[in-house]
C-alpha cells in the first residue's frame, strides 16, 4: 500500500486521482507545504511526496509516470510514438500552464512579501489564456493525448481546476467540454469527496 503526502488541494489531488483510477489501495496522510508531517519524510518540505516501501518519490510528475508504468495504466507504453505524443502534452502542461499558475502563486502568497510582484499577475493571466488556447489547437483526439484516458488528462485537468481558485481565466469552449467530461469520472469525484 503506498502512503500519500499532501492534500487534495495541492498537485496531491493528481496522485490520489492516479491511485483512484488505478484501483491501487493507498492511504493519505495530509500535510501541508513545510510542515513538519512533510519535512519528516521529505526534508524539502514541498508536497506531495510518496511512500513506496522504504522510498520515497517526489514531485506530482515523477509519481505520475511510475503509478503508471507500474501499475499498466493511464499511459501509452513506453518506446511507442504514443507515449512520446503523451509525453509531450504532459510536459506542455508543465511548462505552460502549471509553471504560470506556479509563478502566480509565488506572487501570491509563496515568495516573502517583499519579493512578491503582485501586478506580474495581469500578464500571467494573458499567458496562461493563450496558452489554453494553444493547447487545444493541438489536442484533436478525445482524450489530451490519444484516444484513452492518461496521465497528462490527469495533469491538464488539474491545472484547469487550479486556474478556477486562483483566478486565472480562459475562453475556450472547446477545453472548457472537454474538461467537464473529465470532471464526471468517478475516481474524479471520489477524490473530490476528500477535500
Amino acid at each position: 500500500m503506498y502512503e500519500v503526502f499532501g492534500s487534495v488541494t495541492s498537485r496531491g489531488f493528481r496522485v490520489l486521482w492516479a491511485l483512484e483510477e488505478l484501483g491501487v489501495d493507498y492511504t493519505l496522510t495530509k500535510a501541508n507545504p513545510q510542515d513538519e508531517v512533510i519535512r519528516a519524510v521529505y526534508p524539502v518540505g514541498k508536497i506531495p511526496a510518496m511512500r513506496v516501501g522504504d522510498d520515497i518519490l517526489t514531485d506530482s510528475m515523477a509519481i505520475l509516470t511510475f503509478l503508471s508504468d507500474k501499475h499498466g495504466g493511464l499511459t501509452a507504453p513506453a518506446g511507442t510514438i504514443e507515449r512520446a505524443k503523451q509525453d509531450s502534452i504532459s510536459q506542455a502542461v508543465l511548462d505552460e500552464l502549471d509553471g504560470v499558475l506556479w509563478a502566480g502563486a509565488r506572487h501570491s502568497f509563496v515568495l516573502p512579501k517583499e519579493k512578491r510582484f503582485p501586478d506580474v499577475k495581469e500578464s500571467l493571466r494573458w499567458e496562461f489564456n493563450r496558452n489554453v488556447n494553444r493547447l487545444a489547437d493541438r489536442i484533436t483526439t478525445p482524450f489530451a493525448a490519444g484516444d484513452q484516458f492518461s496521465i497528462a488528462d490527469i495533469l491538464l485537468v488539474h491545472c484547469l481546476n487550479w486556474a478556477i481558485s486562483a483566478k486565472f481565466e480562459y475562453d475556450c469552449p472547446k477545453i472548457d467540454a472537454y474538461a467537464k467530461t473529465i470532471r464526471a469520472r468517478d475516481a474524479f469525484k471520489r477524490v473530490r469527496a476528500l477535500g
